[in-house]
């Protein structure tokens, strides 16, 4: 069914059902506006509170306000929020299955995203996040993640031997970067301060984090590793989502699926734009690293028991077979 009739199909049947008050709802992510998950959660407002003639209104807890990203997580999970656009990583301690959309270089490009994610294997996990208490409403994007440092160009996997490195609260995000040679240390965003204070050489993510957060002021090398692909996962509390009318389920489930296809496509289309305010900003960048040497070292990352954990290695090999 083409999106406008879906919302006027909704509308319809949002009238003729027994009147209720005003719903304020509150949904949580962990950056500031301007940032990728931030326009996922504004657009959605935007459209639930037009498409629900403003009975369903939705608060932003941004910029901290809800805690850091895994904080965001859990608040959704016990209830104390109902919505929530967080980092997928920060999700893979307790779902296995999001493991395989961390695993690296699985994605040559968001063609092949957009084929796993948006078909059957990419619901499906959304689909398993019920099983934790979660209702995974939709897919936005961080985009492909690069490394930048502050000490040395890195062009192949050899260069990266040694260097403090901060990643995200995720066991896969230290299982691979230990095993590519660096000393990571995992820890919640913002980073600035810890890059500032010399406490970490380098840390790893999209072109929109290290210019939004400005951290091309602290980091001087960036190499266009693109190692992984980075998702946003949006959610609901699943028991809070259960007790919806189905219209409201259908409301909320199709404005989030709108507001985060159209980040997608604004992520993707800014690309280009970013990287040459990066370079103009005095950014040293490695636009062609040696992949394929990173490409080997981490491939043992899936005989680790991170990976043989039964969720995550189904979830790979589903992801595999649809990219066939």
């Amino acid at each position: 069914m083409p999106r406008r009739l879906l919302f006027l199909t909704l509308a319809l049947s949002l009238l003729i059902a027994p009147a209720a008050q005003a719903a304020g709802l509150t949904l949580g992510v962990g950056t500031k506006p301007g940032s990728s998950q931030n326009m996922v959660a504004e657009r959605f407002a935007q459209l639930l509170a037009e498409h629900s003639k403003g009975r369903l209104k939705v608060e932003i807890l941004h910029s901290g306000a809800a805690g850091n990203e895994s904080q965001v997580a859990r608040h959704v999970l016990d209830g104390q929020m109902q919505l929530g656009v967080v980092t997928a990583a920060v999700l893979d301690a307790v779902a296995p299955e999001v493991r395989a959309l961390e695993f690296p270089f699985l994605f040559a490009n968001y063609d092949q995203v957009d084929k796993v994610l948006q078909g059957r294997p990419g619901q499906m996990l959304l689909e398993s996040l019920a099983r934790e208490g979660y209702k995974g409403l939709a897919y936005g994007e961080n985009g492909f993640r690069h490394l930048t440092n502050n000490l040395r160009p890195v062009h192949t996997v050899a260069d990266v031997a040694g260097l403090k490195l901060r990643v995200m609260n995720s066991e896969m995000a230290q299982a691979l970067w230990s095993l590519l040679g660096a000393d990571p240390l995992a820890h919640p965003f913002p980073i600035n301060d810890l890059l500032a204070k010399g406490e970490v050489s380098g840390q790893e993510n999209p072109l929109w984090v290290i210019r939004v957060y400005e951290l091309n002021k602290l980091q001087k090398y960036l190499s266009l590793t693109a190692h992984v692909y980075s998702a946003h996962i949006c959610l609901a509390n699943l028991a809070w989502f259960d007790k919806l009318p189905p219209a409201d389920q259908t409301l909320v489930s199709q404005c989030m699926d709108q507001a985060a296809t159209e980040q997608r496509a604004r992520n993707r289309s800014g690309e280009a734009s970013l990287l040459a305010q990066l370079k103009a900003a005095g950014m040293q960048v490695d636009e062609h690293p040696d992949r394929a040497s990173f490409m080997a070292k981490a491939a043992a990352l899936e005989q680790s028991p991170l990976m043989q954990a039964p969720g995550a290695k189904a979830t790979l090999a589903a992801f595999r077979e649809a990219l066939k």
